[in-house]
């Protein structure tokens, strides 16, 4: 008898990236950089964020982006969900300082709710529950580049001092790092686009190590000031819980709220996936830059919601994948969702 080797369940999404991040963050609880190198790693994450970034521009087609322009009332839905209801839930969370959550918690769970959507995971998932790619792709890559100026100013609004005094130097150094390298990638990408094509999991590896290392540099400095004192196991307990609410509303008011403007199967997936998620690459190196010392504990929440938010959505959109026919053709004419955009 042929036995096979014992396989995880199919609804328990077992991500590598989460445990080497995971490993990372205690690599800098046992071994924080400090001093002059600390210096050296900073500016190594800085430069790695520069260079996501313009491999985001570079990957990404001007044609597509263009045609996904006429998709627009899709892309102001997502925009919205992010930038409106995500900051609107995340101001409401204050009702439970300081009873569930301390100051600094509430800070933190306030800016993961301004950071722009996510593009890799959000198309990700479209695809597996047999959703809208193109529009995925464009919505996600509109959210991170309206995230670049509307983040800043959203923390300046309501995190204010909290934030580490944002102020319009903030704001241009933010455009500096993840903008013009993006746009620098939109111009060259005639000449390398095809290189990055035929190379896309030695980049993969480029993404990925670059949020390491950012992580890296922001929990050590955490470590080597002692922030870290300042959270308890039954904080971090109920961090979770909120943040597992947080989550839920977002991905039913993403999905029914589609539904309610009109929008077919297909959209409404993309809408609930690019909608309901934050992007840790873009929300690492903006909280280093606003929150400074502070950043550890400010992108706490962060790390927290963008582990939940890929097992929740990896469940979601495998059900969706096995939707009967009938319902994304539910009558004798197709909806229009279901025509592939070219």
């Amino acid at each position: 008898m042929n036995r096979r080797t014992p396989q995880p369940p199919s609804w328990l999404p077992i991500d590598p990236f989460i445990m080497t991040l995971i490993g990372t963050v205690a690599l800098a609880a046992l071994l924080p950089v400090s001093g002059g190198a600390a210096h050296v790693a900073s500016g190594a994450s800085t430069g790695a964020v520069a260079l996501l970034f313009f491999l985001y521009g570079a990957r990404l087609s001007t044609r597509e982006a263009l045609d996904g322009l006429r998709h627009w009332r899709l892309h102001v839905t997502v925009l919205a969900c992010t930038f409106v209801l995500f900051p609107l839930l995340g101001l409401a969370a204050r009702a439970l300082v300081p009873v569930v959550l301390t100051p600094d918690l509430f800070h933190g769970l306030l800016f993961l709710c301004l950071v722009p959507s996510t593009i890799q995971s959000s198309i990700a998932f479209t695809s597996i529950a047999r959703g809208n790619v193109p529009a995925a792709i464009c919505a996600g890559s509109f959210s991170s580049l309206a995230g670049i100026f509307v983040t800043p100013l959203l923390a300046a609004l309501l995190l204010g001092g909290s934030a580490g005094g944002v102020s319009a130097d903030s704001v241009l150094k933010i455009a500096l790092q993840l903008l013009v390298p993006f746009a620098s990638g939109q111009l060259l990408r005639r000449w390398v686009g095809g290189f990055l094509t035929r190379h896309k999991k030695v980049l993969g590896l480029v993404d990925r190590g670059s949020i390491l290392l950012v992580v890296y540099t922001a929990f050590s400095e955490g470590m080597v000031r002692g922030i870290w004192h300042q959270v308890s196991p039954a904080r971090l307990g109920a961090l979770l819980g909120v943040e597992a609410v947080l989550l839920a509303a977002m991905l039913a008011l993403s999905w029914y709220g589609a539904k309610r403007l009109g929008f077919g199967r297909g959209d409404r997936i993309a809408i609930q996936f690019a909608g309901s998620k934050k992007s840790l690459a873009a929300g690492l190196p903006m909280a280093s830059v606003l929150f400074g010392a502070q950043a550890a504990l400010a992108v706490l929440p962060l790390m927290l919601f963008h582990q939940m938010q890929l097992m929740v959505c990896a469940v979601i959109a495998r059900r969706r994948a096995r939707d009967p026919l009938q319902e994304e053709r539910p009558g004798p004419v197709s909806p229009p969702v279901l025509t592939r955009r070219r």
